[in-house]
């Protein structure tokens, strides 16, 4: 007997889209981490004195961009590793609000992705009410 509420196939993630994702998730971890490298060693090879007071102004607004994007770097990674611990785990893929499944097409453009497009439309609208009132 069919299970009526079965995904369509084409919403399963194969084991070779699995295997793509965890590449690609494994990419963009070490891009991150490289950049991490990089951006501390850049910030410890910087000038300590600077000669004027626009080059004081124009280093300080330089680390706070660059702060700014080491704490969104940060997040991602966060985000990253917790996609790579459901891959093992075998739970990713799978909507955390409702259980359904995430299209592969989804996760292709955002493999961090942990709600199906369905739940992550409304928790952003809800998100968006509350910054309203």
């Amino acid at each position: 007997m069919a299970d009526h509420n079965a995904f369509p196939p084409d919403e399963y993630l194969s084991e070779a889209e699995v295997s793509e994702l965890h590449d690609i998730l494994t990419q963009q971890l070490d891009g991150l981490l490289e950049q991490g490298r990089r951006a501390v060693a850049e910030a410890s090879q910087e000038r300590t004195q600077e000669a004027d007071e626009l080059d004081i102004a124009i280093t300080e607004s330089n680390r706070d961009f660059q702060l700014r994007m080491a704490d969104r770097e940060r997040r991602l990674l966060k985000k990253i590793r917790h996609a790579l611990e459901s891959i093992q785990a075998g739970e990713y893929g799978t909507c955390e609000s409702c259980g359904s499944a995430i299209t592969y097409k989804r996760l292709l453009a955002r493999p961090v992705a942990r709600m199906c497009i369905d739940c992550k439309t409304e928790a952003e609208q809800l998100e968006g009410r509350r910054r309203f009132f």
